[in-house]
């Protein structure tokens, strides 16, 4: 019976709960029973969506003609506000559940087989647009460092102090992927250069950009948006 739900329409309808208590202007900061309950009902949306998540499953792809150029910025400050990566020194670093924590140069990223794919990115504001995308495919990026590919979580961290984290399933399919490219150049300074996470299967402000680090683990701990309320699988 379960195959017959409509997987998209659920967690559209499920994802936003916690946007739903921005928009709305309610502070609900104050009220701790209230913000309990929120949580609890947005902890049930993730397990939900998480066990409908069907790591086979494709995401539509896109023609050239449907590139949008430049992609559409996209973070929680203004274009201006965007601090470049002084890039001499720039290394990637790894930790948590990772044989090999040796960090990776820039040379050696844009070194690994990449993976191109054309998507959409879908922001849970409503707004989305057709991208081109190409880099390291994640899972084979995590599996030539040894990473625990059992661990639950794959955190992200950018320059910027954002983090984020996905499940393992999610990070393992076959459109995730460390993009470092847009239409085929690098990926410019406003868009999250040198190094950005692009997937099909999540929402817009899961993608972390201007990454710097990545640690795997079996800790859960909220990332820049679920501290604000907003779902955690943030699926589609």
């Amino acid at each position: 019976m379960i195959e017959k739900i409509d997987r998209r329409k659920l967690l559209r309808g499920t994802v936003s709960l916690g946007a739903l208590t921005m928009l709305t202007g309610c502070d609900i900061s104050d009220r701790q029973s209230v913000q309990s309950v929120l949580r609890t009902v947005s902890g049930f949306n993730d397990r939900v969506q998480a066990a409908l998540f069907d790591p086979n499953r494709l995401a539509p792809t896109y023609s050239l003609a449907q590139v949008v150029k430049p992609p559409r910025f996209n973070a929680y400050y203004e274009i201006e506000n965007v601090k470049p990566i002084d890039i001499s020194g720039w290394k990637l670093e790894l930790s948590g559940l990772i044989a090999d924590k040796r960090p990776w140069s820039l040379e050696q990223i844009y070194a690994f087989p990449e993976q191109e794919e054309i998507i959409k990115h879908i922001c849970v504001e409503g707004w989305d647009y057709i991208g081109q995308w190409s880099g390291p495919n994640l899972k084979q990026f995590l599996t030539a460092i040894g990473a625990d590919l059992t661990a639950k979580y794959v955190y992200f961290h950018g320059n910027d102090d954002y983090t984020e984290s996905i499940d393992m399933a999610s990070a393992l399919h076959p459109q995730t992927i460390l993009a470092t490219k847009y239409a085929g150049e690098p990926i410019a300074d406003p868009y999250g250069f040198p190094l950005r996470l692009r997937t099909a299967v999540k929402l817009g402000y899961k993608n972390a950009k201007w990454i710097r680090a990545i640690e795997v683990s079996n800790t859960y701990e909220d990332g820049f948006w679920e501290k604000q309320g907003f779902n955690w699988f943030a699926g589609m």
